[in-house]
């Protein structure tokens, strides 16, 4: 059964500018392990992982129902399938966790969906 879905959209040119301005909300946003793999990306895909990973977790808080607040930025982790496909690895979601990420040149979107057996 779903608990929430939720859907969050991020303007690329916002975040680049955000990371050449403000290094600290990278590490405010990413745990630990994002921020290893953002490390290993060329600019312009740290951008969108960022991007997308940000949307993913506004996505996550609005399933749940709360907001950014309730639920911690650090409290949401995204890594990575075998085949590269996102994956939520920390959640305070009990359930299973459907992530999708998508990007275009302007913009990163994520959908979340929240299922309870």
């Amino acid at each position: 059964m779903i608990k929430g879905i939720g859907i969050d959209m991020v303007e690329l040119s916002r975040i680049e500018k955000i990371i050449n301005n403000k290094s600290s909300f990278v590490q405010r946003v990413l745990t630990n392990d994002e921020y290893v793999l953002f490390q290993q990306l060329p600019h312009k895909r740290q951008v969108e992982f960022l991007a997308g990973r940000f949307a993913c977790k506004e996505a996550f808080s609005k399933a749940w129902g709360t907001g950014i607040g309730s639920v911690g930025l650090q409290d949401i982790e995204i890594l990575k399938e075998d085949n590269g496909a996102p994956k939520v690895t920390k959640s305070p979601h009990e359930g299973t966790v459907f992530v999708s990420i998508s990007h275009t040149d302007t913009f990163a979107v994520a959908q979340i969906i929240l299922e309870v057996d």
